[in-house]
């Protein structure tokens, strides 16, 4: 046909065996590694791990070697545990957590005129990740970064505990300090997030309206993260 050419029979391009198997070991060191980290009290041994991914002795000592090199894991003798790189590797979290939350944080704050914060859970504690304050109230609550508290207590650790079907947002008052209101929200869509959003005032807060904003704010963090 006038203004096509043919360029001879197309060739569909696939996935080198390299490529597969790359993915393969890939996909079974990341295994390796949440196995290990599944053990919460003794440290598993080379054979529970080999049970634990389906692999040989073999193949995870291989596995091991680049785990080992990159301080991921530690071995003492048979058994293996976590190594403190991955430290190093949890403590870069906070700070892209912080970028991506403070454009929502910054509008939820000057909105309502209250602190608004971003809050993750560790364990049983709530931990304030990221703070922004209102730019135009005579005064508010001052709130620090890296602020602990129990899950079970304030509207931010108590938002973290809320189920799908729960009220979208959950308000306190004077539960971690006299005469400060709070309403939060979980932020939620996440793999592995349990965190919240909210805001804090030494002002009665309306949740008829400060609550959609708070959960307008979370979507938008949950957003932002994936």
């Amino acid at each position: 046909m006038p203004g096509i050419r043919s360029t001879g029979p197309v060739t569909r391009q696939t996935s080198s065996p390299v490529a597969k198997e790359s993915s393969l070991t890939l996909d079974r060191g990341l295994a390796l590694l949440q196995a290990v980290a599944d053990s919460d009290t003794e440290a598993p041994t080379i054979s529970d791990l080999a049970t634990a991914i389906g692999a040989s002795r073999a193949a995870v000592y291989r596995l091991l070697v680049p785990l080992q090199a990159r301080g991921l894991v530690r071995r003492e003798g048979s058994k293996v545990r976590l190594g403190l790189g991955l430290l190093q590797l949890a403590a870069k979290v906070a700070p892209q957590l912080r970028v991506a939350a403070l454009p929502a944080l910054r509008e939820l704050a000057e909105s309502v005129g209250a602190t608004a914060h971003l809050t993750v859970a560790d364990g049983d504690e709530a931990q304030a990740i990221a703070v922004v304050e209102p730019s135009w109230t005579t005064y508010h609550v001052a709130y620090r970064v890296g602020t602990r508290h129990s899950l079970f207590k304030g509207a931010a650790g108590k938002a973290i505990t809320l189920r799908p079907g729960d009220q979208g947002w959950i308000g306190s008052v004077g539960e971690l300090q006299p005469g400060a209101y709070g309403i939060a929200a979980p932020v939620r869509g996440v793999t592995d997030l349990r965190a919240s959003v909210g805001v804090v005032t030494f002002e009665p807060l309306d949740g008829t309206v400060v609550g959609p904003r708070v959960v307008q704010a979370a979507a938008a963090i949950a957003e932002a993260l994936r």
